[in-house]
């Protein structure tokens, strides 16, 4: 295998894309480059739940051919990507990350995977993610088959979950793009915390069939890449209606390069107390930087704040219950107590006993959030907040630590549910890096109406046409 230079890992897919089509190497070569550089540093981080790189070699081969005839499938041709380990890939291992199902082997592909194939996309490895993707909690980052996903910033520090692995993978320039899935945050969260950038897209949007149900109600799968241009052109591929997911909207994502409206015209909702008192110290000069920035693209500021609603509580009611229906042979029949995390084990088990009257509560709560949620959008068509409030924790930190409080403390409830108000309205939502605070990641959010996710590529592209956070790359472990 010739030497490829070393910035083809974090290259862009259109870049990658031309550079295939000009032959000046081949997708057999690129994807043995990226399944020896996921071999040998996914392990490094945690990441890699199972390699894939001979399969990935026999299919660039088609690739290859294809391109040597000028049969040009599309902007993902040859493109090699990882896939969070909760999608199924049929005759290969898919845990979940969870030691109970270590051994599972399903007959089916899915959906997205489906997909990505037919585009010409080339998986090179299942990637690790936190056990049965979180739910219903969990207390520990290492609460995953795998271990604690390790930020490629620094690995004292957290990746975030429960797509780590996708996040970090894509960060350490491990894989090209990533597919992750979120049912309250496990998309924002580790794209905020690796510094790449991550779409989550409308309920809806993209089919989950052949993934691990958590939440039939919450749960999305979406992208995350470089770039949000990046972004878009996988939500492309992987978007659409599918008879096998009851979820299913039936619309389909096609993305605009050429959005025109102007950027004068595209009005922000936010709360000033979100990126000053709420946030963590180290990070309110990163978020001042990217209002200033945004701004000077010529974007109207207004302020909103969410509208006053127990988000947390009734997220977790509704996850807790849905999981517990999903994994009920397993509480049931004890295999539970094979989980890593004690609070995990512990929550599934209450989860078990929640009543239908709670849930069904929650699930009116909800109704009324969304009628609300989407209320804030007569005023503003983007609503941006931080990602998250701060930089990623120590991997060793419990998660369910409170942060030490910052002063002064507003009053100003702002926009700081939003991850799980967005969720449970289920909103499009893209998480942009916007700079550095104690030499970590940390990054916004823009949150949309459903299926406005032209709207918030358009506004992300602008932001990274003129920052180059998402440029930055983590330090190459000795």
């Amino acid at each position: 295998m010739p030497a490829l230079p070393a910035d083809i890992f974090f290259s862009s897919i259109s870049e990658l894309n031309q550079r295939l089509q000009k032959r000046e190497f081949s997708a057999r070569d690129l994807a043995a480059a990226f399944g020896a550089r996921i071999e040998r540093l996914g392990p490094h981080y945690n990441a890699l739940a199972l390699p894939l790189t001979k399969d990935a070699c026999r299919k660039a081969k088609d690739v290859d051919g294809d391109l040597k005839r000028q049969r040009f499938r599309g902007p993902l041709q040859g493109i090699p990507f990882g896939a969070k380990d909760l999608l199924s890939l049929a005759g290969h291992p898919t845990t979940w990350g969870a030691k109970p199902y270590a051994t599972q082997v399903l007959d089916s592909t899915a959906t997205v995977l489906r997909k990505l194939d037919r585009s010409g996309a080339l998986l090179i490895g299942k990637l690790a993610m936190v056990e049965l993707a979180g739910g219903p909690a969990y207390r520990f980052a290492s609460a995953s088959l795998t271990g604690p996903g390790l930020n490629p910033w620094d690995t004292a520090r957290w990746s975030g979950g429960s797509s780590s692995g996708s996040a970090i993978a894509v960060a350490a320039g491990l894989a090209v793009f990533a597919l992750g899935s979120e049912t309250s945050g496990s998309i924002l969260t580790p794209s905020a915390f690796c510094g790449v950038t991550g779409l989550r897209p409308t309920y809806g949007l993209v089919s989950r069939s052949g993934a691990m149900p958590l939440s039939w109600t919450l749960d999305k799968i979406g992208p995350i890449a470089r770039s949000a241009e990046d972004c878009a052109i996988v939500l492309s591929a992987i978007s659409g209606g599918d008879d096998e997911d009851p979820g299913s909207t039936g619309k389909r994502f096609r993305y605009f390069p050429a959005y025109d409206r102007p950027l004068k015209d595209i009005h922000i909702g936010f709360s000033p107390a979100d990126f000053s008192d709420h946030a963590d110290p180290s990070a309110r000069a990163a978020f001042a930087e990217a209002l200033t920035v945004l701004r000077g693209l010529g974007l109207p500021f207004h302020e909103a704040a969410l509208p006053d609603f127990p988000y947390g509580p009734v997220i977790s009611t509704i996850i807790g219950a849905e999981a517990a229906s999903v994994f009920e042979p397993l509480i049931r029949g004890g295999g539970v107590d094979q989980l890593a995390d004690a609070r995990q084990i512990a929550a599934f088990k209450a989860a078990a006993d929640i009543k239908a009257t709670e849930y069904l509560k929650a699930m009116r709560v909800r109704r009324l959030i969304q009628q609300e949620v989407n209320g804030l959008f007569a005023n503003c068509d983007i609503l941006v907040a931080p990602a998250r409030l701060g930089p990623a924790p120590p991997v060793d930190q419990p998660l369910d630590r409170p942060p030490a409080p910052a002063a002064p403390t507003s009053p100003t409830p702002g926009l700081g549910a939003l991850i799980p108000a967005g969720n449970l309205a289920g909103l499009p939502a893209l998480s942009l890096p916007c700079g550095f605070a104690s030499g970590l990641p940390v990054a916004i959010q823009l949150v949309g109406r459903p299926n406005s996710e032209n709207l918030l590529v358009y506004v992300g592209k602008a932001f990274q046409r003129v920052t180059d956070w998402h440029r930055r790359r983590p330090p190459v472990p000795a």
